[in-house]
């Protein structure tokens, strides 16, 4: 009996250690892994070329880059603004074009990269994202041609926790979330690490749960890396969600422009 015992205390023990080993492994690879820098790739694009601007925005852990795109129209007059944060494997460069329609709407666009990503100083985390994007919202209201009182964040996949944590830091009339999480410690659970070991949790649920404005979720029904549970969890969490679903994964959705023209007419942003 005491050889027994012996023998599962060894076993313990080393399941224990397993598991310890697994933790640590994925507390120091877990940013690589949210934020995959040298996937991003094909930079090299031009604001100007597009009619635009390049800005350089100081924070504590250097300058990170955005560019501002005017909308279509002439004047000084105040523009409903959207301010973009892309997912983990992009860059500002891949989105001029993607979002040229929103400028023919009249919105202007702000498009912010991430520290660490493309020619911005400084690494990502959630904390310097944070900074970088506020750091953006309040470059933007400075501006005569940008209303205040119509600036919209939209994020797809980690932009939309970049967007839901600046929900919580300044006044935002609507967000757009496409094909976002609830949380990352949601997310690593799936990969058997607890919540307490997160770094970078990105707590979208409870940023959607205060958010008192409207917010469309687009999600892809088919998307095998944030399971459209997610924005089903976010949608009930919120006070005014609207959920649009697409038949497609995480990467391959078209953006969903009878979605957002509706969404953003309902709202008096147009």
């Amino acid at each position: 009996m005491s050889g027994l015992r012996a023998a599962l205390a060894i076993a313990a023990g080393l399941a224990l250690a397993g598991v310890a080993a697994w933790w640590t492994l994925l507390f120091f690879a877990q940013r690589a892994v949210l934020f995959p820098r040298s996937l991003a790739i094909g930079g090299g694009a031009d604001p100007e070329s597009a009619g635009g601007q390049r800005l350089w925005l100081e924070t504590a852990g250097g300058r990170v880059e955005a560019w501002w795109l005017p909308g279509a129209g002439s004047g000084l007059a105040p523009r409903p603004l959207i301010l973009f944060a892309h997912g983990n494997g992009e860059l500002i460069d891949h989105w001029v074009d993607e979002l040229a329609r929103l400028r023919e709407w009249g919105f202007s666009l702000l498009l912010l990269e991430y520290p660490g990503y493309g020619r911005s100083q400084g690494s990502p985390s959630e904390r310097s994202i944070t900074e970088a994007i506020v750091a953006a919202y309040d470059r933007a209201v400075s501006r005569p041609d940008v209303d205040p009182l119509r600036i919209v964040g939209y994020g797809r996949s980690v932009g939309g926790g970049a967007v839901c944590a600046l929900s919580r830091e300044r006044p935002l009339a609507a967000l757009v979330l496409e094909s976002t999480f609830t949380s990352v410690r949601r997310l690593a659970r799936s990969f058997g690490l607890p919540g307490f070991l997160v770094r970078d949790p990105f707590d979208n649920e409870r940023a959607v749960r205060a958010f008192a404005g409207p917010i469309l979720l687009v999600h892809g029904e088919h998307d095998a890396n944030i399971p459209v549970r997610h924005a089903e969890a976010l949608h009930a969490a919120a006070r005014h969600s609207v959920l649009h679903l697409e038949r497609c994964g995480h990467n391959d959705c078209p953006r969903p422009w009878e979605a957002l023209r509706t969404f953003f007419a309902e709202h008096g942003l147009l």
